[in-house]
C-alpha cells in the first residue's frame, strides 16, 4: 500500500498577473518505509512536491494523499529537512533537538533523553552545549537530521539537505542517513541535483522535467547496499538519467 501517493497534481503560483504552472498532473506514490529520490533540472518543480506533502502549499488541483487521507496542513508525522539547516542561532545543540518536543509538551527529563539519543545517532554527543555558529555545515545539517528525527516521523522529507557541502562531508552524510534509515525505517523523499546521490541512496528514482514539472521517468535501482561508484548497472542508470536531465535542460536553453 502507498504511504504517500499524489493523484493528477497541478500547481499554478501567480506572477506579475500571470499565472505560471509549476507542477503539471504530477502522479507519485511512495511505499511504507522506501526511499525515493527526485531529480530534475532547477525549477522543475521538486522543492514543490515536498512542500505539498508536507503540507505547507496545496495544490492547485489533484489530491495528496497519506496513509489514503487527504492532506489539509502540516503535521508532525511529516518532517522536512531544508539545505539551510536553519537552526535557531540562540539556542543550543541539545536546545534545538529538543525544541519539537517542547512544543509537543513532552516533560523535561524524557525530552532531554530521546534528544541525547537521537544526537548519539549522528555522531554529536560530544557537542550538545555548542551553538550553532560554532559548528561547520556538516555538523548544522546533523543536528537539523536529528531534529527532525527526535519526532520520530512517519515520513521525513529532504529538500537538498546536503547542496551546499563539499564532497567528503556530502559522503560522509549520506551514509550516516542510509544507517538512520535502515535503523528506523521512515519513508524518505529526498530532492538532489546530484544524480550519483540519488541512485546511490534511492530504492527508485523519479526524473522530473523542465517546468511545468511533469514525471519523465521512475527508475527502481534495485542494487543492494552499499552501493560501489563503479558497479555496471549504477552506472547505466546514471547514464539513462543524465541523457533525461540533458534533454530537459536543453528545452529550458531553448526557450
Amino acid at each position: 500500500m502507498s504511504q504517500v501517493e499524489l493523484r493528477h497534481v497541478f500547481k499554478t503560483f501567480p506572477h506579475n498577473g500571470q499565472a505560471i504552472e509549476v507542477l503539471h498532473d504530477i502522479n507519485l506514490t511512495v511505499a511504507e518505509g522506501e526511499f525515493v529520490c527526485l531529480v530534475g533540472p532547477s525549477g522543475c518543480g521538486k522543492s514543490t512536491i515536498i512542500h505539498l506533502i508536507a503540507g505547507l502549499e496545496r495544490p492547485t488541483a489533484g489530491n495528496i494523499l497519506i496513509g489514503g487521507r487527504p492532506v489539509a496542513g502540516p503535521d508532525p508525522s511529516r518532517t522536512v529537512v531544508f539545505q539551510d539547516a536553519a537552526l535557531f542561532p540562540w539556542l543550543s545543540v541539545l536546545g534545538n533537538v529538543e525544541f519539537g518536543l517542547r512544543m509537543e509538551g513532552v516533560p523535561p527529563v524524557k525530552r532531554r533523553a530521546r534528544a541525547l539519543e537521537y544526537l548519539k545517532l549522528v555522531h554529536l554527543s560530544r557537542f550538545t552545549d555548542a551553538y550553532p555558529h560554532q559548528l561547520s555545515g556538516g555538523m548544522r545539517q546533523r543536528v537539523a537530521i536529528a531534529r527532525a528525527l527526535v519526532l520520530q516521523p512517519e515520513i521525513l522529507l529532504l529538500d537538498e539537505p546536503f547542496a551546499a557541502l563539499d564532497a567528503q562531508t556530502r559522503a560522509v552524510l549520506q551514509n550516516e542517513l542510509l544507517e538512520i534509515w535502515e535503523l528506523a525505517r521512515p519513508t524518505i523523499l529526498f530532492v538532489t541535483h546530484n544524480v550519483r546521490e540519488a541512485t546511490g541512496l534511492a530504492d527508485r528514482v523519479y526524473v522530473i522535467s523542465s517546468r511545468p514539472g511533469r514525471i519523465r521517468d521512475v527508475r527502481p535501482i534495485g542494487l543492494p547496499r552499499p552501493r560501489h561508484a563503479d558497479d555496471a548497472v549504477l552506472l547505466a542508470h546514471q547514464h539513462k538519467i543524465l541523457g533525461l536531465l540533458g534533454e530537459e535542460i536543453e528545452k529550458v536553453f531553448r526557450e
